[in-house]
């Protein structure tokens, strides 16, 4: 797939055009192009990703998900709630990373354009006009690589594989279906998490 088309899939994958999505996209390239791999369609790949929860540009993390094929539904990809715009990408049969980050260069011309005004301003980002969104997105698009990224070293990476969860069972008390390590046993019960009143 064209690299322009995995950017376009992106942006509609995500729901609106924005400067961080495509900065994920560039990113995730650049780390599948280190490790010399493509990308997952299974789980060949791990992805950690640095941000946080509820910050700004976390629209990064779409860009890397649909770009490596690390993905939350896959269970391949994990948060470490860095607050930062940065992967680590591990190639798990040759158990090599690479990580890269953003570098901020371009930070003063996106935090004063007019699509991030409006934003600041608390307009979503699906009522700014087109024009203002793609501004910023062809921005990053286009940018040399060496402005808006760094490229680690690839490194060993010893990984181990987690046993998948296969098994699954019904709560006695919702009637939902649950993995069943997250059945607690109340009573004589199969009961979820909720039904238990037990958090963890």
């Amino acid at each position: 797939m064209e690299t322009k088309q995995i950017l376009l899939d992106t942006l509609t994958f995500h729901g609106h055009k924005c400067w961080a999505s495509t900065a994920g996209v560039r990113i995730g390239l650049a780390a599948l192009q280190a490790l010399g791999v493509e990308r997952s369609g299974a789980k060949s790949l791990h992805a950690i990703i640095e941000i946080g929860d509820h910050h700004g540009a976390m629209c990064f993390g779409d860009g890397v998900q649909y770009t490596t094929g690390c993905t939350f539904g896959k269970g391949n990809i994990e948060k470490n709630n860095q607050g930062k715009l940065a992967v680590t990408l591990i190639d798990k049969a040759n158990q090599k990373a690479v990580r890269v980050a953003y570098k901020p260069s371009l930070q003063k011309q996106i935090k004063e354009s007019a699509f991030m005004q409006k934003r600041t301003a608390g307009i979503p980002p699906t009522q700014i006009p087109e024009a203002e969104q793609w501004e910023l997105v062809n921005l990053i698009w286009d940018a040399p690589q060496d402005q808006i990224m760094t490229i680690g070293p690839v490194v060993d990476y010893p990984w181990s594989e987690p046993a998948e969860i296969v098994r699954f069972a019904v709560c006695d008390g919702c009637g939902e279906l649950v993995a069943e390590p997250y059945l607690r046993v109340v009573n004589g019960k199969s009961l979820c998490r909720d039904c238990s009143g037990y958090a963890v």
